[in-house]
């Protein structure tokens, strides 16, 4: 059956020194939690400190994004063979921030998931309403097209090394919580078209996470539906205290 993974994204925070010191202290809180996975995707600057700092234990280390390109004319972006070399093994994809901020389409997320993949590379791949989009009664619809265009290409032995976080963009940094029942009938959408895609198996294997906004308050109650398998974390996973709960929580 599928895993539940706990993944944090730092996103723009944390220096290496910091990183390393992060998950020092992290990693005998989490000793022994071993009913879930447990991630940390960190700057680029931070992986190589990171993944030195996590080994022997059960905490893995991810990118924050990745370029489709193996190399180039690609100024200030980094390929899934650089990220590989020095240790990564997750990646997030898509993220709302990245669509929001950097241009980022279904189209170029695919892209970055082929890319990712071919290398060796565990994809999280990020998908999410907007706030107009939730209002208008289109979630369903909105998450839909965007699983199949991030998806597109994608074999079913590569599906396999592929975690959808579904983030409502209403919720992410603004402190707004789905409520349980709306992310898990989400996930549920998702996971329908997984098995439209690839058939009954491979979406029961699938590991579909929640993004948005998920703490140490909310955790257990979120991860207690049957379609929410893990949760990918913002805010929390910058306290070594906070992000453990969630761990604690995916343990219960």
């Amino acid at each position: 059956m599928r895993r539940t993974v706990i993944a944090g994204n730092w996103k723009m925070n944390m220096t290496p020194s910091e990183a390393k010191k992060f998950i020092t202290e992290l990693a005998p809180m989490v000793k022994g939690l071993d009913k879930c996975d447990i991630v940390l995707c960190v700057p680029y600057v931070d992986i190589a400190v990171a993944c030195e700092a996590a080994k022997g234990t059960n905490i893995h280390i991810g990118a924050e994004n990745v370029h489709f390109a193996e190399s180039g004319a690609y100024t200030g972006e980094v390929s899934a063979k650089m990220l590989t070399e020095i240790g990564t093994e997750y990646v997030i994809v898509g993220h709302s921030e990245r669509r929001q901020y950097f241009g980022e389409t279904d189209t170029t997320v695919n892209q970055r998931t082929k890319a990712a993949l071919a290398a060796g590379l565990k994809v999280i791949l990020c998908l999410g309403e907007v706030k107009d989009e939730r209002l208008a009664g289109i979630t369903d619809e909105v998450v839909a097209m965007q699983t199949k265009l991030d998806l597109a290409g994608i074999t079913a032995e590569q599906l396999k090394n592929v975690i959808i976080a579904y983030e409502p963009v209403w919720a992410i940094g603004t402190g707004l919580t789905a409520t349980p029942e709306q992310a898990d009938e989400t996930c549920g959408v998702i996971r329908s078209v997984v098995r439209d895609l690839y058939g009954a198996e491979a979406a029961e294997e699938i590991t579909i996470q929640y993004g948005g906004s998920m703490n140490d308050a909310n955790a257990r109650e979120l991860l207690s539906k049957p379609n929410v398998d893990g949760g990918l974390i913002g805010g929390a996973s910058l306290k070594t205290d906070k992000f453990t709960s969630i761990v604690l929580a995916a343990n219960a």
